[in-house]
């Protein structure tokens, strides 16, 4: 089956289309609808009609984008008409939902006369918290665009001029960097003359380009003044023409610096590319077939060429998705009244700065684990990239703030939280950890430090100041791959090969003497295994947490720290505790990594140790006792051990959290099964600490929520433990060290 095919499926597979409206309130009883529609909805409406702004705060104005065609311009498509246009329009939508969650209606205008469309689009302004216009033919864009944004009192955005000029400009800008040039300086030839080549030639200027040196071409040649005083160009291509000889594009092309292409397939030839200047930049950006093929650009030279196009299988894809979704985000968060260029020059550096960071395994993963590092081939961000929500909107916020047109001041650092929020529950969480790590960063040593995982997750510690990280292991290994990565600080390394390690191995024989170590085994204990390394050096005060366990079994890796660091003073178990987050709760799980067969004491301990726990993430816990059993409706020893475990732990005056059962599964997490049958219980809430009954059903449970629930896990946690351990389960990401980095540092934090 082609593309073709599965296209046409993929629309009309019942409901048609891709996009829906939903509700987010409440409408299950009379009085939801009584509340939605009439009589409950005259309230907002005479609050609106006495204040106008008040449509932000009773409606869904403020996160809704009107995106508007005539289907005059369509990419790849032409002039097909503004029904024709639905598909494209309706896709814009779902990337609008899925980058930045913001809601669209498309709004195709059967209408050519740029008047009428203005006329149009400017009585919509009641509905809309701004306007994207989409695939309308130049050079009626570009009046549109302009008198809309003067009559307008709300964002008004062409995307497809600015959205390419910004992503390009991004791109630009970094790849003059790798290649030692100066915008100002540097010779830009421009291939394409219509809406998105203007509106890029426009927004490089602000990022420093002269005008002067912007050679553009239309499809006749070189745009020069006499061609300009001739009346061969309209208004907007003689913006830029050029005092020159006439020529064509293989002239233009002639010692440039850099090539942007936004015209037509196949009209560059490898010659062309080889009369350019020394290590040149050539974004051939025409769809589907750029205006030369990747390979064949960079086959043309010897030196660096930095190749970019609008291609997703090849490097350095220009893609407006980075940029209209996070501006528009950004906008509408301070009720912005324009999308100015500070605003969209702000988006460029963010966008620039991002793709300088070192990018998360999950972007790795998506593009087939090829390398993605800064440098030639990776000078842009890829889209599925989730930092780009809460690096560009707030960017684009504070520019919005300083230029003038925002109508609603905000805090940043608290916006950026929120933006990460909507990515997920599990960021949400991590986030408040997270900022409490910020406060007061510890020292962390990591096991396995010359693996580059541990490299790249201390690199991001001490970049957002989580902790501070010691790299336990080979120094020269260290250095090389912070070389290799480009990574741009100083670890902490200690290399038992090069430090001494005398007074650690002293310590671990006196530990474990009487267990059967010797003085020679404690020193190649030391020496050999980071494991034990670490571990006596968070027992003897040099490093205030640790966390192994990247390249080991999860009980070879616990041992260590088991034997050396041991349990906390009031507990005589450790546990491992999974946070398990779901789009509206989050629920800890244990003990899932640690023992095998608990009896009471050890599952009574383990809902104490849990519920402390849950309290660091500033959740107010109550603890299920779970079995297959509903208060006492089967008995067995089982049974009766989670039994007796939640009994000790109500009969406790030190516990001060609810906590009942045995209950199963579903009655812990389902309100109405708790209150409607079991109204007696102790829980008058759904759990959120779960308690399984033993190893084998807390490590089942959890990961049938993860993978058949849709829930994030973070975690195996620790608890019990006297100093602050965790271990990492084998091939974690290098965001999972992070975070659990930042759950032991405030662990560290509550130790003191």
């Amino acid at each position: 089956m082609g593309l073709d095919e599965d296209a046409l499926d993929y629309h009309s597979e019942d409901p048609p289309g891709k996009l829906e409206i939903s509700t987010t309130k409440p409408t299950n009883t009379q009085r939801d609808l009584s509340l939605a529609y009439s009589p409950g909805v005259a309230a907002p409406c005479r609050k609106i009609a006495e204040n106008p702004d008040d449509a932000y705060t009773y409606t869904a104005k403020g996160n809704l984008v009107g995106v508007v065609s005539n289907g005059s311009a369509v990419l790849g498509l032409g002039d097909i008409g503004a029904q024709a246009s639905k598909p494209v329009m309706e896709g814009k939508g779902v990337l609008f939902k899925r980058f930045a969650d913001i809601d669209v209606f498309d709004i195709e205008l059967d209408q050519q006369d740029a008047a009428d469309i203005i006329d149009s689009v400017d009585a919509m302004e009641p509905t809309f918290g701004g306007i994207n216009l989409e695939d309308i033919k130049a050079p009626e864009c570009f009046e549109i665009e302009s008198e809309l944004r003067d009559r307008m009192d709300i964002p008004v955005f062409h995307d497809d001029q600015h959205g390419t000029a910004i992503i390009s400009g991004a791109g630009l800008v970094n790849a003059l960097d790798i290649a030692g040039k100066d915008i100002e300086d540097v010779e830009i030839a421009m291939s394409g003359a219509g809406a998105s080549a203007i509106a890029s030639a426009r927004f490089y200027v602000s990022l420093g380009a002269k005008k002067e040196n912007i050679t553009m071409c239309d499809s006749t040649g070189i745009i020069t003044e006499e061609r300009a005083k001739a009346g061969e160009v309209n208004e907007y291509k003689a913006e830029f023409a050029r005092d020159v000889e006439e020529g064509d594009l293989a002239d233009a092309m002639e010692g440039a610096d850099v090539f942007i292409g936004l015209s037509a397939p196949g009209i560059v030839s490898q010659e062309m590319v080889r009369s350019m200047a020394d290590n040149p930049i050539i974004f051939a950006m025409a769809n589907p077939e750029p205006e030369i093929g990747y390979q064949e650009a960079k086959d043309a030279r010897d030196d660096t060429v930095i190749m970019g196009t609008g291609r997703s299988d090849y490097p350095n894809q220009v893609n407006n998705v980075l940029g209209f979704p996070f501006i528009f985000r950004g906008a509408l968060d301070v009720r912005a009244t324009d999308i100015n260029e500070d605003m969209k020059v702000a988006c460029a550096e963010a966008l620039a700065d991002l793709a300088r960071q070192d990018v998360p395994d999950a972007v790795v993963k998506a593009y087939g684990d090829q390398p993605l590092q800064f440098g030639p081939d990776y000078i842009i961000p890829k889209p599925v990239d989730p930092r780009v929500l809460f690096e560009v909107a707030p960017a684009v916020a504070e520019a919005a703030m300083e230029s003038g047109v925002a109508r609603e001041e905000i805090d940043l650092d608290d916006y950026r939280d929120r933006l990460e929020a909507k990515l997920g529950k599990s960021r949400e969480m991590m986030r408040i950890v997270l900022n409490k790590a910020k406060s007061e960063p510890k020292r962390v040593a990591l096991g396995e430090g010359d693996d580059e995982k541990m490299i790249r997750a201390a690199y991001q510690m001490q970049e957002e100041g989580i902790a501070d990280p010691v790299l336990l292991g080979d120094e020269g290994v260290v250095e090389s791959t912070v070389e290799r990565l480009g990574l741009d600080f100083e670890p902490d390394v200690v290399d038992p090969d090069t430090v001494d390690t005398e007074q650690y191995a002293e310590r671990l024989h006196e530990i474990r003497k009487r267990n059967g170590v010797t003085r020679s085994e404690a020193e190649d204990l030391v020496r050999k295994d980071p494991n034990y390394l670490g571990s006596v050096m968070v027992e003897q005060g040099d490093a205030d947490a640790l966390l192994t366990g990247l390249t080991h079994h999860y009980p070879s890796a616990l041992r260590p720290p088991l034997q050396v660091v041991g349990t906390a003073p009031d507990a005589d178990y450790v546990a491992g505790v999974y946070m398990l987050t779901f789009k509206n709760r989050v629920v800890f799980a244990a003990d899932t990594t640690v023992n095998q067969d608990p009896d009471e004491e050890v599952l009574a301990e383990v809902a104490q140790h849990t519920a402390d726990l849950a309290r660091r993430f500033n959740v107010d816990p109550r603890v299920a006792m779970l079995s297959y059993s509903n208060f006492g409706s089967v008995d067995t020893e089982g049974t009766e051990k989670v039994r007796n475990a939640a009994a000790k732990l109500r009969e406790d005056p030190a516990v001060d959290f609810p906590v009942d059962g045995e209950m199963q599964a579903d009655t812990a997490v389902v309100e109405d099964i708790l209150q409607g049958t079991y109204e007696f219980s102790d829980l008058d809430e759904a759990a959120n600490v779960l308690i399984f009954p033993n190893l084998e059903a807390g490590n089942i449970g959890y990961k049938l929520l993860q993978r058949l629930g849709g829930a994030d896990a973070i975690g195996p946690m620790l608890v019990g433990m006297d100093e602050p351990v965790h271990v990492l389960q084998r091939g974690d990401e290098v965001k999972d060290i992070v975070n659990l980095a930042g759950v032991a540092v405030v662990d560290a934090q509550s130790e003191e």
